[in-house]
């Protein structure tokens, strides 16, 4: 269904961007699946936003005309509470997250707030850097906090681990990847990208590990995970979202090894990775959709049917839609009231939100 939508302008401190790439992540889907808590409704999903300024609001510096530039979840901060003052302004008590609180790239064009816009360059393609702006920001970050170990294995291999596994081996670490049982495909993706070992989450690595970094959103691998790391290892979860955890016995724990959880990323996350990226030669697996295909990506990252990353691209709307402000709303809040209860109920709705609720709207 298309409707129009109104002309927007940057308010003081923002820019407006055309969007050449917005990558789709797993995240998206969490929004939409109503798995993340109050939501902006309708939203324009989309948080890995490759675009052109092509409007700049008042009081805006550093920044101009034509500058490509990414947009990351990461949408604002209030710079004043402790955690802000901290330098920890992944965890401020109350930020704006870009396609979850504030709308989003999955259209033509969107508005960000400037200080949290990263100026990009001309080195690289559209689509090759929108998956770096989530998949690989939260990746380093959770590689960082996985410290200096030097075996290091990666749960679920999808963007993001695809992404880590390239840094992790240009940081001369040794990667072990791990993909659901019988995925043999993505066991040899991993293997192309360098991993030393590749197997399913119910096998042991040949050796302990130094760090296991969970990318998954599945609970139970994290007792498989602190089982294959070693005395003082750490065990990282890096989604924003998980199922339930399973009890374990503290056995798996003991012994110095520790467990813990990224959140977010920091302006400064972005900028130490993206000024490394031209050296460490990442290459990104893209499969690339035309806008209007956005519930094919979507259901396509569901069930996994790429490797890699999937990214829109605005500039294969339509020859009648381009030029045009499009975007692609989810709304979430309309048929909250009737999700059904249990698991079965929820992947339900799941499905039918990826066909239904989703819709298209332009401006004239």
């Amino acid at each position: 269904m298309w409707t129009d939508l109104p002309d927007r302008q940057p308010a003081a401190g923002e820019i407006r961007v055309k969007v050449l790439a917005s990558g789709v992540c797993r995240t998206d889907l969490h929004v939409l699946d109503g798995e993340l808590p109050d939501p902006k409704s309708p939203i324009i999903p989309g948080h890995e936003i490759v675009g052109r300024i092509d409007a700049i609001g008042a009081g805006v510096k550093g920044l101009s005309i034509g500058e490509r530039v990414g947009i990351p979840w990461l949408g604002r901060t209030c710079g004043v509470c402790p955690f802000c003052r901290r330098h920890q302004e992944n965890i401020c008590d109350d930020p704006l997250f870009t396609g979850y609180t504030r709308d989003g790239g999955f259209a033509t064009e969107t508005i960000a707030v400037a200080r949290f816009a990263f100026p990009l360059g001309e080195l690289g393609s559209d689509v090759s850097l929108a998956p770096l702006l989530c998949a690989g920001l939260i990746g380093w970050r959770s590689l960082v906090i996985a410290g200096e170990g030097k075996k290091v294995g990666l749960y679920g291999f999808g963007a993001a681990a695809h992404i880590i596994a390239q840094v992790a081996k240009w940081r001369g670490r040794s990667v072990y990847g791990f993909r659901r049982p019988g995925d043999i495909a993505t066991q040899a993706f991993a293997r192309s990208l360098g991993a030393t070992w590749a197997g399913g989450s119910d096998e042991m690595p040949p050796e302990p590990l130094d760090a296991a970094i969970i990318f998954s959103t599945v609970g139970d691998l994290v007792p498989s995970a602190l089982k294959a790391v070693r005395k003082g290892g750490r065990v990282v979860c890096a989604g924003i979202h998980m199922s339930k955890i399973p009890s374990f016995a503290y056995e798996l724990l003991w012994e110095e090894r520790q467990f813990v959880s990224v959140a977010n990323l920091t302006r400064q996350d972005g900028i130490d990775f993206l000024r490394q990226v031209p050296k460490m030669g990442i290459v990104t697996r893209t499969t690339s959709y035309p806008l209007e295909q956005a519930n094919k990506a979507l259901a396509d990252l569901r069930a996994g049917r790429f490797e890699g990353a999937a990214v829109l691209v605005p500039g294969r709307l339509p020859v009648a839609e381009q030029g045009r402000n499009v975007a692609v709303w989810g709304a979430l809040l309309w048929y909250a009231d009737v999700v059904p209860s249990g698991r079965a109920g929820r992947e339900k709705f799941a499905a039918l939100k990826v066909q239904q609720i989703i819709v298209l709207r332009k401006a004239a």
